[in-house]
C-alpha cells in the first residue's frame, strides 16, 4: 500500500506540473484523447486481461512445484503479447487519422489543427503500449512469487518519465515533449522490474507455446476478460467522444477528476487486491474454500472501512484540494470548478470501484473470468446509455454536462459491484455476510461523525487559504474518523495497534 501511495503521489506531482504548463487547454485535450489509444491496447492485451488470466495459471504451476512448465508458459505469453501489441500498434499508427476523426474525437472536426495534433500525438505514444505489455507480464510473474514492492513502484517510474517530459522536453517541444515522456516512462516501468525478474532465474524460451495446454488455459481465460475490458474502454471512448463536443477543458476535467478518485481507489483497493490475488489463487488451487471465504471477507471489510471515509472526504474537500494542488499557472479558477464538478460525481462511485476491484480479482483467482466479464459488460453497456442520458439531463438542468459522464461511470460501477457480490456469495455458499455488513455500517457511522466535523471546519475556514482548509480538513477528518472507529469498536484498528506495538518491541530489542 505504501508503494502504491508513493506511485500515486508521483502521479499527483505529474498532474500538477502538466496542468501548470497546459491548464485545461485544447492541446491537452488532444493529448488525453491520443493517449486513450495506447492505454486501450495495453489493457486489452496485457493489462487486466492478461494479468487476470496469467496469474492464476502461472501460480497453479508454481504451487504444484512445476517450475519449468511455469517458465515455459511465461516465455510463450511474453512472446505472444509482444508480437500482438506490436502488430496492433502498427495498425493504429497507419489508421490514426480515421481513428481520431471518426471514433475518438469527432468534436474536434471544426478544428483541423487540433485533429492533426491528436493524430501526431497518438502515433508517438503507441510505442508505450508494447513496453507496457511486457512490463505488465513482468508484474504478474513477480506478484505470483509474492514479490509486490517493486511492481507496485513501477507506476511511479511512468510518472517520472512524464515529469521529465514536461520539465525537460516541453519547454522546447511543447505538448510533444509530454508525449515523448510517456514513452520514456513506459520504458522505465519495464526496466525497474528487470533486476527482480532476473533474480528469479527463470529459463526464457523462444517459443509461442503452440500445443502447450497452459498457454491454451491462459487464452481461454483471457477471452471473456478481453471482451469485458473492451466494453469498459468503449465506455471511456464514448465519454471522450462526448466530451469533445463540450466546452474546451471538459476532457481534462473528466481525466483529472477520475485520476483523483483513482488515487484513493489504488491506495485502498488495488493494494489489497494485488496482495490478495496470489493467496486466493493458491487457496483455491488447493481446494481450501473456507480459507478463500475468510480471506475475501477480510479484504472486503478492509476496503469498506477505508473507502467510505475517503468518499466523504473527497466530496466535501474537493474544491480546496483541487485549488491547493492545481490552481497555478495556466490552471485558473474556472479550471478548478471544471475538475471539482467531475470529482464530485466520480467520488460518489469510489466504494463501488473498490469493492469491484476485490471481487473481480477473487473471481479470476478461481479461474472464472466469464462471470465478472458478463456482469461488467452488461453494466458498462448500461453506462453508455447513462452517459447520453445524464449529460443531456445535466445540460437541461443548467449544470456542466461532463459531470453526467462521471455519474454514469459511478452508477454503473456500483451496480456491477452489487451483482458480483450477490453471485460470489452464492458461489462460496456464504461470505461472512454479517461480518462484512457490520464493517460497512461501522464505516458509515464513523464517516458521518467525520462529515459533521468537516462541515464545521469548512464553515470556519471560509475565505481562508486553500492549504489551511484542505490540509486541516484532511488532518481533522482522519483524526475524527479514527477516534470514532475506535469508539465503535472496529477490530481492524486494534489489530493495527497490536502489529505496530510488536514491531516497536522488535525494533527496541534490536
Amino acid at each position: 500500500m505504501l508503494a502504491f501511495v508513493i506511485s500515486q503521489l508521483a502521479g499527483l506531482a505529474r498532474r500538477m506540473l502538466v496542468l501548470d504548463a497546459f491548464g485545461t487547454s485544447a492541446e491537452l485535450d488532444a493529448f488525453i484523447a491520443a493517449n486513450r489509444v495506447s492505454e486501450t491496447l495495453f489493457n486489452l492485451v496485457a493489462g487486466g486481461a492478461l494479468g487476470s488470466a496469467f496469474i492464476p495459471t502461472f501460480t497453479t504451476l508454481l504451487v504444484k512445484n512445476d517450475r519449468s512448465s511455469a517458465w515455459r508458459l511465461a516465455s510463450a505469453v511474453a512472446n505472444l503479447a509482444g508480437l500482438t501489441l506490436t502488430a496492433l500498434a502498427v495498425l493504429a499508427a497507419i489508421f490514426a487519422p480515421q481513428i481520431v476523426r471518426y471514433t475518438l474525437a469527432s468534436g474536434f472536426s471544426d478544428n483541423p489543427a487540433q485533429i492533426a495534433l491528436t493524430i501526431s500525438l497518438l502515433r508517438i505514444q503507441l510505442a508505450s503500449a508494447v513496453l507496457f505489455g511486457l512490463s505488465g507480464l513482468a508484474m504478474g510473474i513477480l506478484n505470483s512469487h509474492q514479490v509486490f514492492l517493486i511492481p507496485a513502484l513501477t507506476p511511479a517510474m511512468y510518472q517520472l518519465g512524464q515529469i521529465f517530459g514536461v520539465l525537460a522536453l516541453a519547454p522546447r517541444y511543447g505538448i510533444f515533449g509530454l508525449a515523448y515522456g510517456v514513452v520514456i516512462g513506459a520504458a522505465l516501468h519495464l526496466l525497474l522490474q528487470a533486476p527482480a525478474l532476473l533474480r528469479l532465474k527463470g529459463a526464457y524460451t523462444l517459443s509461442l507455446g503452440w500445443g502447450n495446454p497452459a498457454v491454451g488455459e491462459v487464452v481461454r481465460l483471457m477471452g471473456p476478460r478481453l471482451l469485458g475490458v473492451g466494453v469498459v474502454h468503449l465506455s471511456f471512448w464514448v465519454n471522450i467522444w462526448l466530451a469533445s463536443f463540450m466546452v474546451p477543458g471538459s476532457m481534462v476535467a473528466i481525466e483529472n477528476g477520475f485520476a483523483l478518485m483513482l488515487m484513493a481507489q489504488v491506495a485502498i483497493a488495488q493494494s489489497i487486491a494485488t496482495a490478495a490475488m496470489p493467496t486466493l489463487s493458491g487457496q483455491y488451487a488447493l481446494g481450501k474454500l473456507d480459507e478463500v471465504r475468510g480471506s475475501l471477507a477480510a479484504a472486503l471489510r478492509s476496503v469498506l472501512l477505508l473507502s467510505v471515509p475517503a468518499t466523504a472526504g473527497l466530496i466535501l474537500l474537493r474544491v480546496p484540494l483541487i485549488t491547493l494542488l492545481y490552481q497555478r499557472g495556466q490552471f485558473d479558477e474556472r479550471s478548478t470548478q471544471l475538475v471539482a464538478w467531475a470529482l464530485l460525481w466520480y467520488a460518489a462511485g469510489l466504494v463501488g470501484h473498490s469493492i469491484m476491484e476485490i471481487l473481480s480479482r477473487a473471481f479470476y483467482a478461481m479461474h472464472d473470468t466469464k462471470t465478472p466479464v458478463l456482469v461488467g459488460s452488461a453494466m458498462m453497456a448500461l453506462s453508455l446509455v447513462f452517459s447520453f442520458v445524464f449529460s443531456a439531463l445535466f445540460t437541461r438542468l443548467g449544470w456542466m454536462p461532463h459531470g453526467g459522464l462521471a455519474l454514469a461511470i459511478s452508477l454503473a460501477t456500483a451496480l456491477e459491484a452489487s451483482l458480483l457480490l450477490i453471485i460470489m456469495r452464492r458461489r462460496l455458499n456464504g461470505l461472512a455476510g454479517s461480518r462484512v455488513l457490520a464493517g460497512g455500517l461501522q464505516a458509515v457511522a464513523a464517516a458521518l461523525a467525520m462529515a459533521v466535523a468537516l462541515w464545521g471546519w469548512l464553515a470556519l475556514t471560509v475565505g481562508r487559504p486553500a492549504w489551511l482548509t484542505a490540509g486541516g480538513g484532511v488532518i481533522i477528518g482522519t483524526l475524527v474518523y479514527g477516534l470514532a472507529a475506535v469508539a465503535i469498536g472496529v477490530g481492524e484498528i486494534r489489530g493495527l495497534a497490536q502489529v505496530a506495538a510488536r514491531r516497536l518491541k522488535v525494533l527496541a530489542r534490536s
